[in-house]
């Protein structure tokens, strides 16, 4: 039978190609002997082409013997391609050497500046009775604005502005819209602080960037007055500069405080001098604040007739500037390391 010339003239190929996968030592030369073998124009082809004489019968024996031989042959060429893979691997580990006594030369990353300040601003007021609490970034108008006594058409919303999604939303342009949140959760009296990230679609220059990072602060009890409020600054703020600064109140406005100031320090970049911080007036806007509005108790469940309190924000980003005599508030988010490896 012509058949069982051509399985025979198979096993013969067999063997032979077997024998060659036995004796390659090269990955690249393995790759080119599977083309000889098995590829379209190898001689695996070629034999299969003497098929085209058979009887159907033959044909099909030929066939079935033909796809199993390939199938077997293809497993151990992989099989031979992982072996070289390894050994190939295995030796390139052997060549490398590690000296595991060798001193580490590893720089370790350093706390943020902005984070420095807040955790040791967190660390000031929890002294002083404080609980700290958060809000979310991503904010809702009615704690942002409208629980806070902004009207939808008070003019004060003009005053910040705002970053708003097309769901609605709105990026929360300062901390105070925690204020209502917390007054909804906890009953007074209670005391509080709130750090954070808040955001404003504004031009950067020296003192305003569009991200930058606020602490606001309440506290909610029976007899609350403007003393107890400049008592808390004053504590604050000599605790934090470890020395006594020249502070200024002077009237301010806000829709959740009424009455509303503005405490202003002394630069402490120019010592009042003037610069590009301060825009060369000497002081730096840095404590807004002012008895919590009546409205603003009531939108949070509390009766105004039997409680009172006080709200203060500071920026974060301005106490580091003060601090640590920075010039630019830009730098913070620069992404520059030389500046950030000084902290």
């Amino acid at each position: 039978m012509r058949s069982k010339s051509i399985i025979e003239e198979l096993n013969f190929f067999q063997t032979e190609t077997e024998k060659k996968l036995e004796e390659e030592k090269n990955l690249e030369n393995l790759k080119k002997l599977y083309y000889e073998i098995l590829g379209k124009q190898g001689k695996l082809t070629e034999i299969l082409k003497k098929i085209k004489d058979l009887s159907i019968e033959e044909k099909k024996e030929v066939g079935t013997f033909a796809n199993t031989l390939k199938e077997t042959l293809t497993i151990k060429f992989k099989k031979k391609q992982e072996e070289l893979e390894n050994y190939i691997q295995l030796e390139k580990i052997q060549s490398e050497f590690y000296d595991i006594t060798r001193p580490l030369n590893t720089k370790y990353g350093k706390i943020h500046p902005l984070s420095q300040i807040q955790y040791e601003v967190e660390d000031i007021f929890l002294n002083m009775g404080f609980q700290i609490m958060e809000g979310p970034e991503i904010e809702l108008d009615e704690y942002n604005f409208g629980k806070l006594n902004f009207t939808e058409d008070h003019p004060a919303r003009d005053m910040q502005d705002t970053f708003w999604t097309k769901e609605g939303f709105l990026l929360r342009t300062h901390t105070s819209s925690v204020q209502v949140r917390a007054m909804e959760k906890l009953k007074p009296p209670f005391k509080i602080i709130v750090p954070g990230r808040v955001f404003r679609y504004e031009e950067t220059d020296a003192s305003h960037e569009n991200t930058f990072y606020q602490l606001e602060g309440m506290m909610i009890d029976k007899e609350v007055s403007i003393a107890n409020l400049i008592y808390i600054m004053k504590t604050f703020l000599s605790t934090f500069f470890e020395k006594e600064v020249t502070v200024r109140l002077r009237p301010g406005y806000f829709p959740f405080v009424e009455p509303g100031f503005e405490l202003d320090i002394q630069c402490l970049i120019c010592k009042g001098k003037g610069c590009q911080v301060c825009k060369y007036s000497g002081w730096v806007e840095i404590l807004p604040c002012g008895l919590i509005h009546p409205n603003v108790l009531e939108f949070g469940g509390i009766n105004p007739n039997e409680w009172m309190g006080f709200a203060f924000g500071m920026g974060l980003s301005r106490l580091v500037m003060m601090r640590h005599s920075i010039e630019d508030i830009r730098h913070f988010l620069s992404g520059n390391l030389r500046f950030l490896e000084q902290f």
